[in-house]
């Protein structure tokens, strides 16, 4: 999904917003460096570009919970090896179509350096998040992301 517009959303639900357009995006941080997760060239969209951990908050799960789930299916990242789950701003999104999305933004502090990768990602990176423009084929969404949960000066 790519996104084109933000805007700050404080409610704890986005009314008028399409229920299925809910969705996670977890920074993960290791000793003041964020992992940049690169996308697997076999999906179909975002392939090959950088971003966090992410998903659509399920029915059954409240988005902390989701949170929870996305780093372990991601990363490998169990309960025991987070530190620290902070939640950030909530956004709304727009993909490039204009369609709105709801993002809770969460940060993910880990002591542990090794990421275990699932299907949808080809490698990892570790940085400082002042280096991500580095990054110049990351998601366009990216940049919000970091600045709701404060890895980036607005």
């Amino acid at each position: 999904m790519a996104m084109s517009t933000i805007a700050e959303f404080a409610g704890v639900e986005a009314p008028g917003y399409p229920t299925g357009r809910t969705v996670v995006a977890v920074v993960v941080e290791w000793r003041e460096k964020i992992a940049l997760l690169k996308r697997s060239q076999s999906l179909h969209h975002d392939r090959g570009r950088w971003h966090c951990v992410t998903g659509f908050v399920e029915t059954d799960a409240t988005p902390r919970e989701q949170a929870l789930r996305e780093l372990f299916e991601e990363t490998g990242l169990d309960r025991a090896d987070v530190i620290d789950l902070r939640q950030g701003s909530q956004l709304v999104l727009n993909d490039d179509s204009g369609a709105p999305w709801v993002v809770h933004t969460f940060t993910a502090v880990t002591s542990r350096r090794r990421l275990t990768l699932d299907w949808e990602h080809e490698s990892y990176r570790w940085t400082a998040p002042a280096k991500t423009p580095r990054f110049a084929n990351r998601v366009s969404w990216l940049d919000p992301v970091l600045e709701a949960t404060g890895h980036l000066a607005r």
